[in-house]
């Protein structure tokens, strides 16, 4: 029977973005802000309070500066913010690492460094909202993976000098889309749904402006026929965090304009 809710709505939805100040972790706040969740914007150093400074959204976004490949401070930050702000209701988690090396010149401390900042920080803070979560009313929350975290580098389209995407980002990537179908099924009757997203080429704006040739090679690829603009991956993390998407957990919605339909 329809109930009149708006299945979208996440109004007062108290959720948190971790890369929340990154290219496209700024337009997934700017949305959620938008639908009036109460949102917490985390990222590195002071990045989180420039963005939402320099966009005038400060009296709708609270801001926190957070390196979560330290787990220490990551567990203390959740228990610190569980007690000041709630248990959230949602939780996007956009942070990445990377070496941008050749897999000829990446040694293994380089991996394995990488492998923490992808892996082992997103699960720790992961299953630290997670518990939270399972004791209060269930939540949703939305792991960024990649497209090459379903496929590989195509290296035709990474010309000399540049290098291929590195190999250390697509193994984190594909082990995010498993920690979320792990997670979703662990958690699952405890109503946390866990989803990821992987986004297709989303160049930022830097790249776009500077290595035309490159972005016009990852659009060749692209069955749409173009790269993405950060706008367009927004609407999948409010959708994924919503009610709309009640029915939905262990799954992982390719946001990439076809790329990895062939």
């Amino acid at each position: 029977m329809p109930t009149g809710k708006n299945p979208f709505d996440l109004s007062g939805k108290n959720i948190w973005v971790f890369g929340g100040a990154g290219y496209l972790g700024r337009a997934v706040v700017r949305l959620l802000a938008e639908m009036k969740a109460r949102v917490l914007c985390v990222d590195m150093e002071q990045r989180a309070q420039q963005f939402v400074t320099e966009e005038n959204l400060s009296s709708v976004v609270l801001t926190a500066s957070l390196d979560v490949g330290d787990v220490t401070a990551t567990l203390k930050f959740v228990a610190e913010h569980v007690a000041t702000y709630g248990v959230p209701d949602g939780l996007a988690v956009l942070t990445y690492a990377s070496t941008a090396k050749r897999m000829e010149d990446l040694g293994i401390e380089d991996f394995d460094r990488v492998n923490h900042g992808n892996l082992t920080a997103t699960f720790a803070l992961c299953r630290a909202v997670g518990e939270h979560m399972v004791n209060h009313a269930g939540g949703s929350m939305v792991l960024f993976s990649s497209m090459y975290g379903s496929v590989s580098t195509d290296p035709r389209i990474y010309e000399t000098p540049m290098n291929p995407n590195p190999i250390e980002y697509g193994v984190g990537k594909a082990g995010i889309q498993q920690m979320a179908r792990y997670l979703a099924v662990h958690w699952g009757r405890q109503a946390v749904r866990c989803n990821s997203i992987s986004p297709g080429p989303f160049p930022n704006p830097l790249i776009q402006q500077g290595q035309p040739e490159f972005v016009e090679r990852l659009a060749a690829k692209v069955p749409l026929g173009r790269v993405g603009q950060a706008d367009e991956i927004a609407g999948s993390v409010a959708f994924l965090l919503s009610d709309a998407s009640s029915y939905i957990t262990g799954q992982n919605l390719a946001v990439d304009g076809g790329w990895t339909s062939w």
